[in-house]
């Protein structure tokens, strides 16, 4: 999906709905009806992004950078547990070195960005900004290596990186410039490096599914669809009902020996043999929350898991003609210290320029999980009234047992969206043995099954066979969870013994 909104992403100006809402909050489009238009509103309005005045380019608000932040704080431990050290190297490539492995940098060629000029004066060499770091890393791997005492080397940078899309951008699913982590590593065996693929593959599972709530695919690349330049890539798959669209989560690739042949990142071993070193990388980016826009968010605007959302809950007073109301707002203040001391992160919304109708619609449309609404009744019954945002029931918990139970129902609603996301993506999914059935499946949004003879030429021509406005079908990955392939399958698009199951689509 890529927004209508021309060149900048920005939503298409023209006639829209009108919003019959007092509170003056609310969504122009339904997600069922108009996503892209959906997308681009949703995550302006529940102050994700700003647009820039660069085409392409996006301010990340705080709401999305906490998101980012939550991340982190889980997957940076996790790899410093693995002995990954944190680095950091420039943005800036040149172009001898840029040009040193070609299989590799063709893949990114079009999407490279140049600084021609410092001043007004025209640079003797252009220098490239950074699509991925491969080529900027690894002239210093084959520096730092030496011996077989110098490995592994595992190493992790939290940076930006600039690809300068052609085609409509979309917020954080299709960027010019994004954030992402993107790890390095260097090891003396083959063995090494295949199990630290898979290591981390499962780390990129972990922050969709734990984290997002967002249930994936693990699954190998074919070769048309692989790294440029890797040996293998392995990735985690989203799909999209909406837009009946795969998106490629994150990424674990195993480079073999081809970047270490370009670059000589050799060492000796016990032996005294000189050897190449095996590499890997990995990487996810901010399209995480893009992806977590689209298959939470609805009609009233986002739903943010609890474990990433900024605010998991928000305490809101509702104050009636002669109430209480500095009791009510005290009360307010009292259960957010009481609810951060547990270690949740939860805010109250005192502002007495707005409603109570009007903050309930404005944190709806920012996804918090709960809503914490404190009224005179409330505060003579010392209980608070709690309501979800994913489902919208309500119900009233008495003070006494509010952490325990607001625990208990964060981590409901956490569970409640994955199940409700795997049930939409599992109902998108369909088995098929033949092109005539494939063709139908695609037209409707399938993300497809299918058995496959595992050949390059078959996958050009599906490509080329369905080519259209909608985009064309490719692989999107080979589960590892394989179903049995019966002898005599045979291939549903080239009638040859099939080798494998692979799941097939459009994509983002």
């Amino acid at each position: 999906m890529a927004s209508k909104g021309g060149t900048n992403g920005k939503p298409k100006p023209g006639k829209k709905k009108e919003v019959k809402k007092e509170t003056g909050l609310g969504l122009t489009y339904k997600k069922d009806e108009n996503f892209g238009e959906w997308y681009s509103e949703v995550v302006v309005s529940s102050e994700m992004i700003e647009y820039y005045d660069i085409s392409g380019c996006y301010i990340l608000r705080p709401w999305s950078i906490a998101i980012w932040e939550n991340l982190h704080a889980f997957f940076d431990p996790e790899i410093k547990r693995m002995n990954v050290k944190n680095a950091y190297f420039p943005l800036f490539v040149s172009d001898s070195v840029l040009q040193k492995e070609k299989d590799h940098i063709e893949g990114f060629a079009p999407e490279v960005a140049w600084v021609t000029k410092s001043g007004k004066t025209e640079l003797e060499v252009p220098i490239a900004v950074r699509p991925t770091s491969e080529t900027v890393m690894y002239p210093y791997y084959s520096k730092w290596i030496r011996g077989h005492r110098d490995l592994p080397l595992r190493l992790n940078q939290w940076c930006n990186v600039v690809r300068w899309e052609f085609s409509n951008p979309t917020p954080f699913i299709r960027s010019r410039e994004f954030l992402w982590q993107e790890g390095h590593t260097a090891f003396a065996t083959k063995d090494e490096a295949d199990q630290e693929v898979l290591e981390i593959l499962e780390l990129y599972r972990r922050i969709y599914e734990e984290y997002l709530a967002i249930p994936v695919i693990k699954g190998k690349k074919s070769e048309l669809e692989k790294f440029a330049g890797g040996l293998y890539t392995t990735s985690v798959e989203a799909f999209i009902p909406n837009t009946g669209r795969g998106i490629q989560g994150a990424t674990s690739h195993c480079l073999g020996q081809n970047f270490a042949k370009m670059f000589q990142i050799t060492f000796e071993n016990e032996s005294r043999e000189k050897l190449m070193v095996w590499q890997n990388s990995w990487a996810y980016s901010t399209r995480t929350i893009g992806v977590m826009v689209m298959v939470h968010g609805d009609d009233k605007g986002l739903v943010l898991p609890p474990k990433v959302a900024a605010v998991q809950a928000i305490v809101i007073p509702v104050p009636y003609k002669d109430a209480d109301t500095q009791g009510i707002f005290n009360a307010c203040s009292s259960t957010v210290s009481l609810l951060s001391a547990a270690g949740l992160r939860v805010e109250a919304d005192l502002r007495d320029n707005y409603s109570p109708g009007w903050k309930y619609s404005h944190w709806e449309m920012k996804g918090v999980p709960l809503r914490i609404e404190i009224g005179p009744k409330d505060l003579a019954n010392k209980q608070v009234r709690v309501v979800r945002r994913d489902d919208g029931s309500k119900q009233d918990i008495a003070m006494d047992n509010l952490v325990e139970q607001v625990k208990k129902i964060l981590e409901n609603i956490h569970e409640s969206l994955f199940n409700k996301a795997k049930e939409k993506r599992d109902d998108c999914i369909q088995k098929v043995h033949t092109w005539d059935e494939f063709a139908v499946a695609l037209n409707d949004k399938k993300m497809i099954l299918a058995p496959w003879c595992d050949e390059e030429e078959v996958e050009k021509d599906v490509k080329a066979r369905t080519k259209g406005e909608m985009g064309a079908a490719k692989s999107l990955c080979t589960p590892f969870d394989q179903p049995e392939l019966p002898e005599g399958t045979l291939c549903f698009a080239s009638g040859k013994p099939a080798k494998k199951w692979t799941y097939w689509g459009r994509s983002y």
